[in-house]
Parts: C-alpha cells; structure tokens; sequence
C-alpha cells in the first residue's frame, strides 16, 4: 500500500506511482491495474503529532 497525493493534468486528476512499489510488484508500463480508493484524512503534522508547541527555552536548550 501507498500513500500518494492527486495532481490536475488537463481535466483530469493523476497519481504518481512510488518507484519501490513500482518494483516490487514489478508494474510495467501499458498494464491494466485495480486500484482501491480510500481518502486519508490528513491529521496534525503525520510523525510530529501530539509534540507540544516550541518555546524560546527549548531552542536554548537544544544548543546547550
């Protein structure tokens, strides 16, 4: 599975791909594929999630 992002070419909407899943379920070109849909709800900022805001301080710290 792959998370990917939509981009407008001409009227339409396109996907791109990722290379590693490209490879490894070894997709060529000209082929006929099923793909599942699901919208991802974006949430937060993904991995920094839940992180309480910066202050001053911790910049401080960070260059002790």
């Amino acid at each position: 599975m792959a998370v990917v992002k939509t981009r407008r070419v001409g009227g339409s909407l396109v996907v791109t791909l990722p290379k590693e899943l490209v490879e490894s379920k070894r997709i060529r070109e000209g082929e006929i594929l099923e793909i599942a849909v699901k919208k991802v709800r974006k949430d937060g900022f993904g991995v920094l999630r839940g992180m309480s805001r910066f202050a001053a301080e911790d910049e401080l710290k960070a260059h002790d």
